[in-house]
């Protein structure tokens, strides 16, 4: 990946073509080195504080059940590399997030799959409505789900938000692990999630964020759902400061009940991480929870951050809520 091009607060990315595919024992052999490495690594980050390892404990559980299923593929990826980078801490606050509250009815919007899985499979006789307009990853989360004998209690949809067809009020828990920063119209999915909570009812959000706000395009088309502007580039996120944060999600939600900043300690720690997970297929994935302990951390405020971030929070929807602007 070149160095971003940034004109008026927006970044433009260039990402390499992806190389030619190593041969296939060079593939094994690298996967069998990683799971030599994953007890080392796991250890390592423990010591350091890393967050997210008891979720990521929980995906080689779920890794053994699709290896006794016979999904070898699958099972590979659950234990050896099931998440990287920021969600480690995401996982982690979300998943904390949820215990202890009651839950009826759970909706996700297009997270990361693993995350609505494993609160499914933590709260025996849950079912989830999952939400996800792109196709392929949507078959993939069926199959995931249906290895892990929990396809019966998720009930898959491919609608956009503004298109679901829920009353107000329909649930308890809504959930969307880094995804709001990926629509143009935030606001007014924000407002769409927070009609479909009920009183007393927590929405989970997480977002990239920064000192100061900032939209990144790409070269790299990822979810085919936006057009491409003339030079190639597509919309691909947002990063929210305070400012956009108040105006884009506060507007709607209220300040959030509770809220935390996890961000990189040194400025371009992040964007030199994804170049490399693109263009290097010796990426030592195994070390990606050490990464997160050692070279990321927490933050009291997004004036602190040195460089990129992710800003996870929590909001109660109270009896009386807030007026939608959208």
């Amino acid at each position: 990946m070149n160095t971003p091009h940034v004109i008026d607060r927006r970044r433009y990315l260039s990402f390499p073509a992806m190389g030619k595919r190593p041969s296939l024992p060079w593939r094994v052999l690298h996967r069998l080195w990683g799971l030599a490495f994953l007890p080392y690594g796991l250890a390592v980050a423990w010591m350091k504080g890393a967050p997210g390892l008891g979720v990521r404990l929980q995906c080689v559980s779920l890794g053994w059940r699709a290896l006794l299923g016979g999904d070898f593929r699958r099972a590979f990826v659950l234990i050896a590399n099931p998440m990287d980078s920021f969600r480690y801490f995401e996982f982690d606050f979300a998943f904390a997030a949820v215990q202890g509250a009651t839950v009826d009815r759970y909706f996700d919007v297009s997270s990361p799959r693993l995350l609505p899985l494993i609160i499914v499979r933590s709260r025996p006789g849950l079912t989830a409505d999952m939400l996800n307009p792109q196709a392929d990853d949507l078959k993939d989360t069926t199959a995931v789900a249906k290895t892990l004998g929990l396809l019966a209690r998720c009930r898959l949809d491919s609608r956009r938000i503004e298109d679901v067809p829920f009353a107000e009020g329909t649930f308890d828990l809504i959930t969307s692990i880094s995804v709001v920063e990926h629509i143009p119209e935030d606001t007014g999915a924000i407002a769409t999630m927070w009609r479909l909570l009920r009183p007393g009812g927590k929405l989970l959000i997480t977002v990239p964020c920064a000192k100061e706000s900032c939209e990144e395009y790409t070269n790299l088309d990822e979810y085919g759902l936006l057009s491409k502007d003339k030079e190639g580039f597509v919309y691909w996120q947002r990063y929210y400061d305070h400012a956009a944060l108040a105006d884009r999600i506060w507007s709607v939600t209220g300040q959030p009940t509770r809220m935390r900043i996890f961000g990189e300690r040194r400025l371009g720690n992040y964007d030199q991480n994804v170049a490399r997970k693109r263009s290097d297929p010796a990426y030592p994935f195994w070390r990606e929870p050490i990464m997160m302990a050692t070279e990321y951390g927490h933050f009291e405020s997004l004036d602190a951050l040195p460089g990129m971030g992710v800003v996870a929070m929590e909001f109660i929807k109270p009896s009386a809520a807030p007026k939608s602007r959208a």
